[in-house]
């Protein structure tokens, strides 16, 4: 057996803490133990396919880590450093260069005897060749550990001072124990004020043996699982609280609300998970169940129960960090605690019906929007004027007075003291308070769903009326913010433009509306006219020409389009976006065809000869002043493929259109091989150019074929 087989074993890095941050702790986790892995196998520690696992609960970050030798390998450097002739000077003396060359390996002027001379086929070189005994686990540990803290994604640090009282360190929690296993070994490291050992902490009531004393890193989860109480994979106890959440559940006919988030933070409460169920009392469902489900989740962390039809009871789910023999108490805890918050919840929703929404828009004058961009109730009249030509232009003069009156109302729901507690309720508040006061369900519905879609994959808004006010919405939010320079930078959007253009795509694409983008800005554009502030030019650049194309075509590169096709068809910057999926279905029809690749090439070629045209090219060439039988085929290639081509593209039928552009690849190789264009006489290369131009526009009507060249 091997030296480096006989000093493998497995790795266990323990950081005790005090409580860390609930929606932190699983990123924590994960970084901890990947970036303190990744450097042991830089370091020659561990192999690339070590198996890695990571701990993290409420109290500890830890990571496991197969097969870790105790000593890297020995490396052999043979590195060429420079010819003889830099290295050294004309009296055989060590120069500058060789000295900052050797500097750059670790090395000195002393280590200069030891170089090699040796020729690499053209002259004589000096050759570094060292043997470097492969390190230690303990000071490469210590490098790794260092760096896994140093690279962890903090959410806010905190000082506080070491057991000495003088020393203080700088750590997202307190950290009271270290652990380093190296098999049955400890690895004597240090880090924060500590060093290591092997005793760890359980449960905080429940734990069996304290502290618990790990015996190696194989037993370390299931030490702390039997003797402390802690189950400290942060998976397997997200797993186990969804197995007892539906344990619980089931027995009642129910199903907790499904909310990933809520049980990502739950799993970084608790240490061992005891799913316990509690009710309220029934009177408190009369208040929308939105508003019951959120004060629920958000204050308190339990998980509401669904009825079949997704209706909600009146019980939840407790999720308890502790399993008393008697869990009445910690129940009964739990409901004298959810109870205030119902109230309040019912107390917000009983005074807002008070008052209608409509009473409320005067107010939305004194709150403001943004300063250069005035109040929201100016922003509503904007919305409003927007929705209302959209529906104009819809052709639906109902639709426009429906959407106008959606748009003044739908903000209304801001000044209510029900948005006051949840903000995230705004819209859904708005809805029930509509249907209240008697408002149609196309309005209250609209007053939803005009935040819609608030998130990659949310639904679009449920009829007509919310995607008018929805898009009008939207294109307010981009022209406005884009027009007073509000634009995102980065990976800094504070204002969410990007969420706001994809929907704008969505709803123009998926809900097939035949409007066009430029007429859309244009509309939006006017509603800021008489704000200072406001640059239209910035608008047409940044966001029309640019931002929502990018969107667009980010969102169909992730669909599947090839990134060549999706170049193609909006480097027209199509006006009608619902006409982009049928346009790249032609783009890939086309693509099949075996005169696909010289079109594109020749495409490309015309493209690039007009670009450089010294003067104005004409539209059209004239018959009459042909020299060449090449040119005169063109043109009558053209003549007889364009009609028809154009009448395809105006039908719609782009395949048709992009197809009957094949019977041009002969006539248009045969140009290219026997005419000069650039003639001497410049009647007659301005001709030329124009017969390529009229070429030029026939063939990219569809998309810029260029793009499809290789």
């Amino acid at each position: 057996m091997s030296r480096d087989r006989v000093n493998t074993a497995n790795l266990l890095v323990e950081l005790f803490v005090e409580e860390l941050p609930p929606k932190a702790l699983k990123k924590l986790g994960e970084a901890f133990a990947s970036v303190l892995a990744e450097s042991l196998v830089a370091q020659g520690l561990a192999e690339a396919d070590a198996v890695v696992t990571n701990f993290a609960s409420p109290r500890r970050l830890a990571v496991y880590i197969t097969d870790v030798v105790e000593q890297a390998k020995t490396k052999w450097i043979s590195q060429k450093l420079m010819p003889v002739s830099v290295g050294h000077d004309a009296n055989g003396q060590v120069t500058p260069a060789l000295l900052k060359k050797l500097a750059s390996f670790g090395f000195g002027e002393d280590f200069v005897d030891s170089l090699t001379i040796a020729s690499d086929a053209k002259t004589e070189a000096l050759f570094l060749e060292i043997q470097i005994p492969g390190m230690g686990l303990q000071g490469r540990l210590q490098k790794a550990i260092g760096d896994a803290l140093t690279k962890l994604p903090i959410p806010k640090m905190m000082t506080y001072q070491l057991a000495d009282g003088w020393s203080s360190v700088n750590f997202v929690r307190p950290v009271h124990g270290l652990v380093a296993l190296h098999g049955t070994e400890v690895v004597p490291v240090s880090v924060l004020g500590l060093a290591a050992g092997r005793e760890t902490q359980g449960h905080r009531f429940e734990a069996r043996v304290s502290p618990v004393s790990i015996q190696s890193a194989d037993s370390y989860a299931a030490q702390l699982r039997d003797e402390g109480a802690v189950i400290a994979s942060f998976a397997e106890r997200r797993a186990e609280i969804v197995r007892q959440l539906q344990a619980a559940a089931a027995p009642l006919g129910l199903t907790p609300v499904e909310d990933d988030a809520l049980l990502d933070e739950v799993t970084a409460l608790v240490e061992r998970p005891n799913v316990l169920v509690g009710k309220f009392e029934e009177a408190f469902l009369d208040v929308p169940q939105e508003c019951l489900i959120l004060t629920m989740k958000a204050n308190q962390k339990y998980f509401p129960l669904l009825d079949a039809a997704g209706r909600l009871t009146h019980q939840f789910l407790i999720v308890s960090n502790i399993a008393p023999a008697d869990a009445s108490a910690v129940v009964g805890g739990n409901e004298r605690v959810v109870r205030p918050r119902l109230a309040d919840a019912k107390f917000f929703f009983d005074q807002d019906r008070r008052k209608t929404l409509e009473s409320r828009v005067p107010g939305l004058a004194r709150v403001v929007y943004h300063n250069k961009l005035g109040s929201q109730g100016e922003r509503v009249e904007r919305v409003a004027a927007i929705a209302r030509a959209i529906g104009t232009m819809l052709g639906n003069e109902a639709l426009a007075v429906a959407a106008e009156r959606a748009a003044v109302l739908a903000k209304a729901d801001l000044l209510t003291e029900m948005i006051g507690e949840f903000p995230e309720l705004q819209g859904i508040m708005g809805r029930y308070y509509a249907l209240h006061d008697g408002l149609p369900a196309e309005i209250a519905d609209a007053i939803e769903d005009h935040y819609k879609p608030k998130f990659a994959g949310d639904t679009l808004p449920r009829n007509d009326v919310g995607v008018v006010v929805a898009l009008a919405d939207k294109l307010e939010t981009l022209v406005g913010l884009f027009g007073i320079g509000e634009k995102p930078t980065g990976d800094k959007d504070p204002f969410a433009l990007r969420r706001h253009a994809l929907g704008v795509v969505r709803m123009l694409t998926e809900k097939s509306l035949p409007l066009n983008l430029p007429d859309l800005i244009d509309v939006a554009a006017a509603s800021f006219a008489g704000i200072a502030a406001f640059k239209k030019q910035i608008v047409m650049d940044e966001l029309e020409s640019r931002f929502i194309y990018d969107r667009l075509a980010n969102s169909l590169r992730d669909g599947g389009a090839s990134a060549q096709s999706v170049d193609a068809v909006l480097a027209l910057r199509p006006a009608r976006l619902v006409d982009v999926a049928k346009r790249l279905a032609a783009v890939h029809q086309f693509a099949t065809l075996a005169e696909a690749p010289a079109l594109a090439a020749a495409n490309k070629r015309v493209g690039n000869i007009l670009k450089k045209a010294e003067s104005e090219v004409g539209e059209r060439a004239d018959p009459a002043r042909f020299v060449e039988d090449a040119e005169k085929a063109l043109f009558a290639a053209l003549g007889d493929i364009a009609p028809q081509a154009d009448a395809d593209f105006d039908a719609g039928d782009y395949t048709a259109s992009l197809q009957a552009l094949a019977a041009l690849k002969a006539p248009v190789d045969a140009f290219f091989d026997t005419v000069m264009v650039n003639a001497d006489d410049p009647a007659l290369k301005a001709n030329r150019l124009a017969l390529l131009n009229q070429l030029h526009r026939t063939m990219n009507r569809v998309a810029d074929l260029s793009r499809l060249a290789a």
